[in-house]
């Protein structure tokens, strides 16, 4: 099955031109993943000067961050990287566990959710790779949101099949996640992080396994 990118390319450098017309500034958030690769190739080529945002947990895997200073320097990316401002040392269970052993929820909170919430105040619109087909979750969401602190959220790719990603990837010649062809297709924190085995599953199965949490937080 054949493609039209240049289509794709041309409809969201619409919406792009649209939010700039009223004024609305924009920001694009990435996790540098395989699926990352396609969203930081179409922005980057439209606008090379929009605010690009990592969250650096401290959890990733070494080969997300050799992964992210590849595409930095291959696409130019004006990257800006968050922390928590939270210690590592803080962030210890009662029984002196790191929390994403026993409250992984709260760990994704602390160390991504948080430091997301000032710059989501700062900007009026949050682009993301979030695609439909990803989970049951992201099955309902609208490409265009308008939330209830007066911001938008743009998912550019939402309704961008798995199939048209890895064709995108091929005809540009991009690179995958170094994990990837060890059955990594989500890729997370480390200790929250599985390969996913079973074909049928979703995408998003390798993450937080046995677990009733698909997501870390910052797009409920």
């Amino acid at each position: 099955m054949s493609f039209d990118f240049d289509v794709e390319r041309a409809a969201i450098a619409d919406q792009l031109a649209k939010f700039k017309q009223v004024g609305q500034s924009c920001f694009l958030s990435t996790s540098f993943q395989s699926n990352s690769v396609v969203l930081l190739h179409l922005i980057s080529g439209i606008d090379s000067e929009m605010p690009v945002y990592f969250i650096n947990t401290g959890y990733h895997f070494p080969e997300t961050l050799k992964f992210r200073d590849e595409l930095v320097q291959r696409f130019s990316i004006r990257l800006i990287e968050l922390r928590s401002d939270i210690p590592k040392c803080s962030q210890m269970s009662r029984t002196g566990r790191l929390l994403f052993v026993e409250r992984p929820n709260y760990c994704c909170y602390l160390n991504k959710v948080l430091p997301m919430i000032p710059i989501k105040s700062k900007y009026d619109v949050w682009i993301s790779g979030l695609r439909r087909g990803q989970s049951s979750h992201r099955s309902n969401l609208q490409k265009v949101t308008a939330e209830e602190n007066g911001k938008i959220k743009y998912l550019p790719i939402l309704d961008w099949s798995q199939e048209m990603v890895d064709a995108y990837v091929k005809y540009y010649n991009l690179p995958y996640h170094p994990l990837h062809e060890q059955g990594y297709v989500s890729v997370g924190c480390e200790p929250c992080t599985r390969p996913v085995i079973n074909s049928g599953q979703d995408s998003r199965s390798g993450r937080w396994q046995g677990l009733a949490k698909t997501e870390c937080g910052l797009h409920l």
